[in-house]
């Protein structure tokens, strides 16, 4: 069995930079308090109870990051919206925690 993941990997820089040009869909799945306590800006967050009206919804096309504490947890969930017919879904390496202290400056709250 193959160990390849079908969803790619992205550090937070790259992400700034996408951010800046294209239209991406930025997925949160921390808790909820650590969620309102700052994000990623325009980060939709994600959990167990919205999870379906998520993919209802979603443009399954649309490049999607999965964001996580550190970019652990965020593996598991890019794979599952892959399972889902995702196309282009992407896990963000070092998580909020990398995003946060590159772009500091770069926090909603």
């Amino acid at each position: 069995m193959s160990e390849q993941s079908n969803f790619t990997h992205l550090n937070a820089a790259q992400l700034a930079e996408k951010l800046a040009d294209e239209h991406f869909v930025v997925v949160d799945i921390r808790d909820a308090n650590t969620f309102a306590e700052g994000r990623i800006p325009g980060a939709i967050h994600l959990t167990n109870d919205n999870i379906s009206d998520f993919v209802r919804e979603a443009d399954f096309d649309k490049p999607t990051v999965v964001c996580c504490y550190h970019g652990i947890s965020s593996q598991p969930a890019a794979e599952y919206l892959v399972s889902l017919d995702f196309s282009d879904v992407y896990s963000l390496d070092g998580g909020f925690v990398q995003w946060q202290s590159l772009y500091p400056e770069h926090i909603e709250r």
